[in-house]
């Protein structure tokens, strides 16, 4: 049985937990294989609102295995906290959700190295870093000798690391300027801590990379829920400003553990406009009334960090590039209500840079801050549409501008969102019903 893959094409913030969520309703496992707490994914259901970072999206359906993968960094004390809220809402947590044994895990030293070196920042324009230790921690993934896995916290030799690592950590914090706020590392401390988040995460760690190829090769279907954006790609967005991992649907196979020849299915998602937080050039952004009104309907403000994103018009040469690069068969267009009333909507179809005009996306931000957005104005619609349940019953002026993204993306539309309970959901094909 192929196997499906959500991925944002933008700069994160895509809606893609609410695709996610209505598509677990045709799958048996949703994995997340990348990223961290720093994801923020929302799922409104039954009048309902729930606000998830780490736990996979399909955990509001009982039947559904969720699956954290190697991919992910985790840090125990937010996940135990998402996992008690959920449960106290009375959704079904301790049977349906899967760690990988191969996660890596964030430390008390991660969120002071990325409080630290934000502070050292000196280029004027922050990263977007959230401060909550994802950077840090890949780093010491790829430098091997200070990192931990999920698993080693379940080995004898867990006290030995923990002792070894605080020494190497708390001589390189005291180069960075010391810990922030009277912090202290302190190695019992912190083994004794996380010993019990150890204790109370272990009925949940498994070898997912085992079970993952098992359930492939078994025919269940399996649904790979992506987090950030395409646009953030550590190794393919506007580098430096993105993750700390591949967030591009080329991350699924070395986050999952799970061989590119599974994945037959991709479903790029989109906001009928761009949104960006944090630094970096952002070709279409509207930093005026059209920027503000995209946000007060959208309500564009990070689910982690509250935080109001920067607004613009739709970004057709950037969003091409990523569903080329993530390899997107189909497009969720999201959030499609939020450009009612305006009398006309703009698509960036090329972009002139150094007096040439190009449809291809810049591979250096110094060149991606120069361009100069070649737009396409079409009509608006006047008419909410929040309440509309076919294709056939959006506004003329909404149905052309979808065509359109379409024809530049030279991929089908087959799901647009008008709002975000999960019944304010069309497909193509048929009438989504929830």
């Amino acid at each position: 049985m192929p196997a499906t893959c959500v991925v944002g094409l933008q700069w994160g913030d895509e809606a893609k937990g609410k695709i996610v969520d209505l598509l677990t309703e045709r799958h048996d496992i949703v994995v997340r294989y990348q990223g961290g707490a720093n994801a923020g994914h929302t799922v409104v259901t039954g009048g309902e609102t729930y606000k998830l970072s780490l736990v996979p999206s399909g955990i509001f359906r009982p039947e559904v295995q969720c699956v954290l993968a190697g991919g992910v960094v985790l840090d125990p004390a937010a996940l135990l906290e998402e996992i008690d809220a959920l449960t106290a809402r009375g959704i079904k947590v301790a049977e349906n959700l899967m760690l990988s044994d191969r996660a890596h895990v964030i430390f008390p030293w991660h969120f002071e190295e990325d409080r630290l070196l934000d502070r050292q920042c000196t280029s004027g324009e922050a990263i977007g870093t959230t401060i909550r230790g994802i950077g840090p921690c890949y780093c010491d993934k790829v430098g091997r000798s200070l990192a931990v896995r999920l698993g080693d916290m379940y080995r004898a030799s867990f006290r030995g690391q923990i002792e070894q690592i605080v020494e190497a950590k708390s001589r390189g914090l005291a180069g960075l300027g010391g810990t922030s706020d009277g912090v202290r590392i302190d190695a019992d401390e912190i083994f004794q801590q996380y010993s019990e988040y150890a204790r109370r995460l272990k009925p949940h760690v498994a070898d997912t990379t085992a079970y993952l190829l098992d359930a492939l090769e078994a025919d269940r279907k399996v649904l790979f829920e992506g987090a950030q954006g395409t646009l953030l790609d550590v190794d393919h967005g506007t580098f430096p400003y993105v993750t700390s991992s591949n967030s591009s649907g080329v991350g699924v196979s070395s986050g999952s553990g799970v061989p590119g020849r599974y994945i037959t299915r991709v479903i790029g998602v989109l906001k009928a406009y761009a949104t960006r937080v944090g630094g970096g050039p952002f070709p279409t952004e509207q930093d005026n009334q059209i920027g503000q009104h995209i946000r007060d309907r959208g309500n564009e403000y990070g689910t982690v960090t509250r935080r109001p994103r920067r607004c613009g018009w739709f970004d057709a040469v950037a969003a091409r590039y990523a569903a080329r690069l993530s390899g997107v068969d189909v497009l969720a267009i999201m959030l499609l209500d939020v450009p009612s009333q305006l009398p006309e909507l703009n698509i960036c179809t090329a972009y002139e840079l150094d007096g040439r005009r190009t449809t291809d996306f810049p591979g250096h931000v110094d060149d991606l801050r120069k361009v100069v957005p070649v737009y396409e104005t079409l009509p608006g619609w006047q008419e909410e549409i929040s309440d509309v349940r076919r294709m056939d019953d959006l506004p003329a002026g909404a149905k052309r501008y979808l065509d359109r993204i379409s024809q530049l993306l030279d991929r089908p539309v087959e799901v647009v969102s008008v709002g975000p309970d999960r019944r304010q959901t069309i497909f193509a094909t048929r009438v989504v019903t929830v």
